[in-house]
């Protein structure tokens, strides 16, 4: 059983002692083999919120090329192949150029976040091109310059819980 259904599956209350009073993160976002954070309440003193990716942090070269790329390429669907292209879904040439690129600015990253950004950055069937390069392209930022959202947060006034 994956790590995230057991967390999905099992309540704070089986996994924390009685008394212990535990607040759970969840980021609907977040990798699907991802863990969720249970920290107890007093650990947490205040919240910020941002938006992520910030709005207009994309570089807008790449987003150009890529959406330029995306909606010059064909519907047709592209064969699957390897060992388990029997339990793989067809998927678009765009779909799969989608998946190249977002792998292509993984690449870029250290080898460690690679495989998490090529997951959140994947193409989906039917999805917008240029919604999704601008999201990709704003992700990889948050990662490349972490300056500009370290300056929002900066920016926003913590809340108290």
């Amino acid at each position: 059983m994956p790590p995230s259904d057991f967390v999905g599956d099992v309540g704070l209350d089986e996994v924390c002692p009685p008394g212990i009073d535990a607040a759970r993160y969840l980021n609907y976002h977040e990798d699907p083999g991802g863990l969720s954070l249970a920290l107890g309440r007093d650990a947490i003193a205040s919240v910020q919120r941002i938006a992520v990716p910030l709005p207009d942090t994309w570089d807008g070269g790449w987003v150009r090329d890529a959406v330029a790329v995306l909606e010059g390429v064909s519907g047709t669907v592209v064969p699957v192949t390897g060992k388990p292209a029997r339990f793989m879904r067809l998927s678009s040439a765009g779909a799969v150029l989608g998946r190249e690129l977002g792998a292509s600015l993984a690449g870029r990253l250290p080898v460690s976040l690679q495989g998490q950004f090529a997951s959140a950055a994947a193409f989906a069937e039917g999805e917008d091109p240029e919604q999704w390069a601008r999201r990709t392209s704003g992700l990889f930022d948050l990662i490349d310059d972490p300056t500009r959202v370290l300056a929002a947060l900066d920016r926003q006034d913590p809340r108290e819980v």
